[in-house]
């Protein structure tokens, strides 16, 4: 029994992940993803595992990484599952940073609030 893998375009990658086609040149260009395959005419055709992984990106991204540990992760997880311990301790830190960004973001956001309220007392 034969079954079609799902390509993508990189249009429908755009759609899919957010992230814009200059974006996705510099991400493979850097090695962020890893070269991705292109059909006879030379167009560029994502896979299911290029989806998911941008989709990883996208997160670590979103919540802050900076690009080098975001091409340090990438190196370790292509270097297979003997990299996990160090893949773990990378996410670990980086998810205490974002812990440390939430706590002064709820501050601040606590901060706006008694502003407001206390103009609202001054009318």
């Amino acid at each position: 029994m034969l079954f079609r893998v799902s390509v993508y375009t990189p249009a429908e990658v755009v759609e899919e992940t957010g992230f814009t086609l200059d974006t996705l040149r510099y991400y493979e260009k850097i090695g962020l993803l890893e070269r991705v395959e292109r059909n006879a005419a030379g167009q560029r055709r994502f896979t299911e595992q290029d989806i998911g992984w941008l989709g990883m990106l996208r997160c670590l991204r979103d919540t802050g990484m900076p690009i080098a540990q975001m091409l340090r992760f990438a190196e370790l997880t292509r270097a297979g599952d003997h990299t996990i311990p160090d893949r773990i301790k990378l996410l670990e830190e980086h998810d205490r940073r974002v812990e440390g960004q939430i706590d002064n973001l709820q501050e601040r956001k606590r901060y706006i609030r008694n502003k407001i309220s206390y103009y609202r007392s001054v009318l």
